[in-house]
């Protein structure tokens, strides 16, 4: 008798177990489903590519970092460390000969500029 409740008991447990992978397996086969396990891949790479690009970017600074250290060093250049210069873009800064700059004393003092491109036309 024990035998027979034994065996049942292991087929019982068996076919739960068999019919819960199916179903599991059903649901996502759907299209909700299917949608879901896609976003989640989407999501698991975007946040892999992200770490491997901050990875990258550190470094590339620290790279950096070091080969300014050599050059400043093979040049002669005492920098302090950690002292960082500002970066000077000729475009950007105000250029005295623009003729609106000389037509307008006002500009002399204070050097503005106006951005409507339709100013002057």
């Amino acid at each position: 008798m024990f035998r027979r409740t034994f065996w049942f008991s292991t087929g019982v447990a068996a076919g739960v177990w068999a019919t819960t992978k199916v179903n599991r397996k059903l649901r996502q086969l759907t299209p909700e489903g299917l949608a879901a396990t896609a976003a989640n891949k989407a999501l698991e790479t975007g946040h892999r590519l992200k770490d491997r690009a901050v990875g990258f970017a550190l470094d590339v600074r620290d790279n950096m970092a070091q080969r300014e250290a050599e050059l400043s060093e093979a040049l002669g250049i005492d920098a302090q460390p950690g002292l960082v210069s500002p970066q000077r873009h000729p475009a950007i800064e105000n250029n005295r000969s623009t003729p609106q700059y000389i037509e307008n004393p006002q500009y002399i003092e204070n050097p503005t500029y106006s951005y409507n491109r339709n100013e002057d036309h």
